[in-house]
């Protein structure tokens, strides 16, 4: 066993070896604190492969016992991957999906398990690292070690690694992963920082990550290593020219098509492949696949000459320049908010519903207490979006990924729970797209919820930004088309409002990009930025002043917190006939909030009114009306004066005259008005009908004693029956 240690943000930091899972190709634990994570790295790189792409998988995974938990529902066991699990795995793949050889088309998987959690450093940055540490100690080819951290920012100092009592607080949260001498990926959300601010931070996130690849190294030379040599497969002689002869010439013709539409380009380009692998297929058989890929290196690389020797770009705008932009809201008349906003060849249709606090999401986290989520953005990418034909077999790692970036440029502009009680979900649905449908979501998103009535403090926008590097020249293109995100060297993501950046993603393809590079970047999508702003805000400049008719109707009060038990009423007796008798949804909180939800307006405010009743103090001499009889009896009826609680109203309370027999005049369920004459102890209240009514004229009240003869005679008959006096 090899083991290493380092100090690391104040905590231990360590990697061993040779302790677990020694017959995966590499296998290391990293520890922080208490939390573990093992990590493993396999590859069939030994086998021939007719693939021409590289299948990585990369698996983040949350063991329940962990944590000292045993996992919820029916089978008790740890189902299919969480979203957190998944954008976990993401943050894994990103960063070291670059770094295997040109060519290596070899199944290759990553398998890191959390399996200790000290409920204060989180799992999922550490698995970066990981993955990073157990490639580079196995034979799969792999140019690292690169690795990750996170990075916070409270009271305006950078934290390196919060943790998650800490990430509750910081105004700043992003995973930076990067090697030696480079940045290559960023991830994160923040709450409207400025651009500096947000350089700052990656900067102090790669001194911790040169640290951590300085310490890679040192581990990996404790191990006796033999790296596998990856040899790519040969071009046959010649073959390389004679593509490049066919395809020049229809490189210009493909720079105009660009200009039409993405769909008519593809096709050209895909038709002109297939003829050409029929033309050669005798002199050079079954190698289609390579003629398919010089012929996207020649265009890709055609792209990038035109960008450096004329400053334009394939479908002829300047560097800075934004695609035609068309906003609409109100689309869908029945959804509570929608709106479908249109960048070039890159359409969202955004879609909000308001729900009420049972529609909130359960998050079960291995890390933290089970909590709940009022804000969902979800993102959907269709096939047709692209005009291709494909299965849909549920929701995609890289749908979950786009949508929580989504979601997180948007959630620090929605209202507290205070302000507006509803649960909101969006759905962002993609029906054309070329180039950062993610940030078309985010500004569907803003401007569907200001449709919608949602009290959003101000306007989102998202804007996504490429980076061609050609020797010493560095080209920042703003609004990038989809081939701009494949050829290029960066897919830089930024959202925010006209104050600051709200979320942000970066990926980037080459080495050594400067923090100054970076800083132009964001200052370059910010002009982009505020110009999506000004678009979008004549379409919709503020949340409209009230909600659709279609949603339901909140209304929120707060209780005494010992009061709650009086509102549920024994086994939720109480709370279910509030319901039934107004049609609408009441849910209390711990803390003595309460939500009520109707149809309309008017079950909702009748739904308060009871509650109100309920937690009302009973006050002597006040009357109440419409109270309900509950039970008679023969000296008198107990009465519900307010929900929840009876007084015994005395037969001799009913009117000013005797009553001989209370049924002759009152029946189970009447509804009768009455005043509380008197508290005479805890639950013990006694009422009057008569007092209401006006004392006849000549009315004699009778002397207390001939009552308690009356009453004494009346004893004593109880004990003597008749045909025992008669005797």
């Amino acid at each position: 066993m090899v083991k290493k240690t380092m100090t690391l943000g104040g905590r231990e930091f360590s990697i061993e070896t040779g302790r677990m899972a020694k017959q995966a190709f590499g296998s290391v634990v990293i520890q922080y604190g208490d939390t573990m994570v093992l990590v493993t790295a396999t590859s069939n790189f030994l086998k021939e492969t007719d693939l021409d792409f590289l299948p990585l998988q990369c698996e983040y995974r949350e063991k329940t016992y962990a944590a000292g938990k045993i996992p919820g529902g029916f089978f008790k066991r740890e189902g299919r991957p969480s979203e957190k699990e998944v954008l976990s795995s993401r943050l894994i793949d990103r960063p070291i999906r670059p770094l295997f050889p040109e060519g290596f088309f070899c199944n290759t998987q990553i398998i890191a398990n959390l399996i200790s959690s000290d409920k204060v450093n989180p799992g999922d940055v550490l698995a970066i690292t990981g993955a990073s540490a157990a490639l580079s100690i196995s034979e799969i080819p792999f140019d690292g070690p690169i690795a990750g951290v996170r990075v916070g920012r409270i009271n305006s100092e950078f934290i390196l690694n919060p943790t998650i009592e800490q990430l509750e607080e910081t105004e700043l949260e992003i995973v930076v992963a990067g090697s030696e001498d480079s940045v290559v990926m960023v991830e994160g959300e923040s709450k409207e920082i400025p651009e500096d601010v947000l350089v700052g931070a990656i900067k102090f996130g790669q001194e911790a990550i040169i640290k951590l690849v300085n310490f890679q190294k040192e581990f990996i030379a404790g191990i006796n290593l033999i790296k596998y040599e990856f040899v790519p497969a040969e071009i046959p002689d010649g073959l390389k020219e004679a593509v490049s002869f066919k395809t020049k010439d229809l490189l210009p013709e493909w720079r105009k098509l660009a200009k039409v539409l993405k769909k008519t380009r593809a096709n050209s380009i895909a038709k002109f492949i297939k003829d050409l692998s029929e033309e050669f297929s005798e002199e050079y058989p079954d190698q289609e696949k390579f003629i398919a890929k010089y012929v996207d290196e020649l265009i890709k690389q055609d792209m990038r000459d035109t960008i450096v020797e004329t400053n334009t770009r394939i479908d002829g705008r300047e560097l800075t320049d934004i695609r035609q932009i068309t906003c609409e809201v109100s689309v869908l008349p029945c959804a509570h908010g929608s709106a479908l906003f249109t960048r070039g060849e890159t359409q969202s249709l955004g879609s909000v519903t308001l729900g009420t606090k049972l529609d909130e999401q359960v998050i079960d986290d291995v890390d933290q207490e089970e909590y709940k989520k009022k804000f969902m953005l979800h993102y959907n990418f269709p096939p047709f979006s692209v005009g291709e034909v494909r299965p849909i077999r549920g929701t995609g790692r890289r749908e979950i990924g786009h949508g929580n970036l989504a979601e997180r440029a948007l959630k620090t502009q929605i209202p507290t729970e205070e302000d507006f009680p509803y649960t909101i979900r969006i759905v962002s649905d993609i029906l054309e797209s070329n180039g950062s449908s993610s940030m078309a979501s985010v500004c569907a998103g803003s401007l569907s919820m200001m449709d919608a009535g949602i009290p959003v403090k101000k306007t989102v926008a998202g804007i996504a930004m490429g980076l061609i590097n050609e020797g010493d020249q560095t080209f920042i293109l703003t609004d990038i088309l989809g081939a701009e995100d494949h050829y290029g060297d960066m897919d830089f993501k930024v959202t925010g409002t006209r104050d600051g950046i709200t979320a942000i993603q970066m990926d980037i393809k080459i080495k050594g990009l400067s923090t100054d590079i970076l800083h132009q970047a964001l200052e370059q999508a910010k002009e982009g930025r505020l110009k999506i702003i000004d678009i979008m805000e004549e379409t919709i400049k503020k949340p409209r002043p009230e909600i659709s008719s279609y949603a339901p109707k909140m209304i929120t009060m707060k209780v005494d917190t010992e009061l709650i038990g009086e509102i549920i009423g024994p086994g939720g007796k109480i709370i279910r006939a509030i319901q039934a008798e107004t049609g609408s949804k009441v849910e209390i909180s711990d803390d003595g909030t309460v939500f009520i939800s109707g149809l309309d307006a008017e079950s909702g405010e009748k739904a308060r009114q009871l509650i109100e009743n309920i937690i009302v103090q009973p006050e002597e001499g006040k009357v109440y009306k419409d109270c309900t009889v509950k039970r008679l009896e023969s000296y008198g009826a107990f009465v519900e004066f307010l929900p929840g609680k009876e007084g015994l109203m005395h037969i001799s309370e009913i009117a000013w005259k005797r009553t001989a027999n209370i049924n002759d005049v009152l029946k189970l369920g009447d509804k009768i008005d009455v005043k509380l004459k008197k508290i005479s102890g805890p639950g013990r209240f006694e009422l009057s009908m008569k007092e209401l009514l006006e004392k006849p004229e000549g009315y004699f009240e009778e002397r207390k004693s001939d009552r308690q003869r009356q009453g004494n005679n009346r004893s004593r008959n109880s004990r003597f029956p008749r045909r025992n006096r008669d005797r």
